[in-house]
């Protein structure tokens, strides 16, 4: 007979349980912690549970523009609406692409349903405006003795020449004079081609009579300064007044303002808050044929490069032109999305050929999101509300406590079938299961935060599916060793034998319930997916807790007399099981026969 090989266990080791067992203790210390750290100590909860407002978008595309409905358009699409939710308080909206044609997006509780409706359901609106002045995005305290010297409205930092800087750096100063700045704004506002705001007729004419007195021959007109346009007076109060570091300022701010008339708007320097007052809008975002980030290979750095129209395209020559004869900041146009300056580029000469560029300080992802941002402007594409569904905390509430209640009875009916069927074994089961559940737990908690994952009701569901999943895998692994047991093989060589058999079973249902969960994850979208995430986790943590818990502790009490002795209250009584009696070796009396040659046999 050939000796075993050396380093091959034999059938029947124990292994090293402690090290498995010390393996899933930390990873649940850790998760633990990290929830407690983080302060996510409870899952967040979908808009089904929490309330909220659910609003189903399908685009539609213009006629004649049959390719534009496509997977980038629709990305961009989605950064779109997230800025604008963003610009109502939202913290925790969820924007997302359904299917080929449809985004759906979610609103939690707090958030005006109308006002939310109007701002996700209309198309982007992508304007270039002349700068006519631009400060800091704080408010301007009012001066109780002006200067005397008039001030320059603004200054802007340098910019390369004919191009111009997504994210100029540097800050502009405020006028120290209220009045000059005034008069700035009124000689910018009456440029070639730019309405300049009057008051009406009737305001006109008193201030005629005013200005001029009755004729006297003593009287000798005294010198003035030259008045400004009550319009322009408002609209230069509003600037100053305005505070883009606040939030509700900054989404109040542009909102309403037809493309023919001037506005305020706030918008990013850097990581700095800015704010503009903006001429009459000369170029329209359809006008915009293409744009994109690209990298300029002589230069080794990123640029926004613009295709116009041949009607955008002498539009954008003839502002540009009239531009680039005037001072910083007044030299530079700004983009304009949905109300807020994305970008405000300088301008050294006119731009003509339908083809135009903007550098200076990007890097990859910035001039590739303001390329889409260009591009988005120009794109066929409206939206068409589908479907607008709300939900009161209450009824997310009871949704909850009635899913929690099935959960509950569900966990209640497995630990009964197990304590009835499989008694002292039922131990080890509902153990592995809180395993299971702690897990689970802590692991939604902190998704919640990490990748913005929200507990929904499909979830919910998913998770009570899981319970009867792991309760499978024990049930697999126990019916084995109690079929070890059946054939005479006492408790400890029939819980090592029964493993490997048992792993196999486990493995390969626990496969085909992820492989359904991947699947149903990605042909579908929305609520369903929750289902299908849940189910995928659970099931990769049934696996988890059967390897490092579930076998090790089992083989632990393997070692117990309680179970060793097969005690009829443990589940393992070979008498209750009908097990052989063990085979043992009969004494011979007669002569012993010879070996038998390996070859020959």
């Amino acid at each position: 007979m050939a000796a075993p090989k050396k380093g091959r266990r034999p059938t029947g080791a124990q292994g090293r349980p402690g090290r498995a067992l010390a393996v899933i203790l930390i990873a649940m210390v850790a998760l633990t912690a990290g929830m407690f750290l983080t302060k996510q100590t409870t899952p967040r909860l979908g808009i089904d549970l929490a309330g909220g407002t659910s609003i189903t978008l399908k685009a539609k595309s213009e006629p004649g523009k049959p390719d534009a409905i496509n997977e980038t358009n629709m990305n961009t699409a989605v950064s779109i609406i997230e800025r604008r939710v963003n610009g109502l308080g939202v913290s925790e909206a969820e924007v997302q692409t359904q299917g080929r044609d449809h985004i759906i997006v979610n609103i939690p509780k707090g958030v005006n349903e109308q006002q939310a409706r109007e701002q996700v359901g209309t198309t982007a609106q992508l304007y270039f405006r002349p700068v006519l002045a631009f400060a800091d995005g704080a408010p301007v305290a009012p001066e109780t003795k002006p200067s005397t010297t008039p001030a320059p409205s603004a200054s802007g930092s340098g910019t390369p020449k004919a191009e111009g800087s997504g994210k100029p750096s540097g800050s502009a100063t405020p006028s120290s004079s209220a009045t000059s700045q005034g008069r700035v704004l009124s000689e910018a506002l009456k440029a070639p081609g730019t309405p300049t705001p009057s008051p009406s007729a009737s305001e006109s004419k008193k201030a005629d009579d005013k200005a001029t007195p009755p004729a006297s021959p003593a009287a000798t007109p005294a010198p003035s300064a030259p008045a400004v346009d009550p319009a322009v007076a408002d609209l230069q109060a509003k600037f100053a007044a305005l505070d883009c570091t606040n939030e509700a300022q900054r989404a109040a701010a542009g909102k309403g303002v037809k493309p023919e008339d001037p506005m305020i708007a706030c918008g990013q320097r850097g990581d700095a808050w800015g704010k503009w007052v903006l001429g009459p809008a000369q170029v329209n975002g359809q006008d915009v044929t293409e744009a994109k980030g690209v990298i300029d290979q002589q230069r080794g750095q990123w640029i926004v490069t613009m295709q116009f129209s041949d009607k955008g395209a002498d539009k954008f020559a003839k502002i540009t032109g009239e531009l680039a004869t005037k001072q910083s900041p007044q030299n530079q146009f700004a983009i304009v999305l949905d109300g807020k300056v994305v970008s405000d580029p300088s301008v050294s000469q006119a731009l003509t050929g339908g083809n135009a560029e903007i550098s200076g300080g990007f890097n990859q992802q910035t001039a590739q999101d303001l390329g889409n941002m260009l591009s988005y402007g120009a794109l066929p594409l409206s939206f068409q509300e589908d479907s607008v569904t709300t939900v009161t905390a209450a009824l997310g509430g009871e949704q909850l406590k009635a899913g929690l209640i099935a959960g509950a009875i569900g966990l209640a009916l497995v630990v009964i079938y197990l304590l009835v069927y499989y008694r002292g074994l039922a131990f080890i089961a509902i153990i592995s299961l809180l395993v299971s559940a702690v897990l689970t737990y802590t692991i939604m908690a902190l998704l919640g935060k990490g990748i913005g994952f929200a507990l929904n009701l499909p979830a919910v569901c998913g998770a009570i599916v899981a319970i009867g999943i792991t309760a499978d895998s024990f049930i697999v692994y126990f019916e084995r060793i109690r079929d070890e047991i059946r054939e005479g093989r006492t408790l400890r060589p029939a819980v090592e034998r029964a493993w490997p058999r048992a792993r196999r079973t486990i493995l390969v249902s626990d496969f085909v319930s992820f492989l359904a969960a991947a699947v149903l994850f990605i042909v579908t979208v929305g609520k369903v997916q929750g289902f299908a995430f849940t189910l995928g986790l659970t099931t990769l943590l049934d696996v988890v807790v059967v390897f490092l818990f579930t076998k090790p502790v089992m083989t632990l009490l393997a070692r117990t007399k309680f179970f060793s002795s097969g005690h009829p209250w443990s589940g393992l009584d070979p008498k209750r099981l009908g097990a052989k009696p063990p085979l043992r070796r009969s004494r011979r009396t007669g002569p012993v026969p010879a070996p038998v040659d390996a070859k020959e046999a």
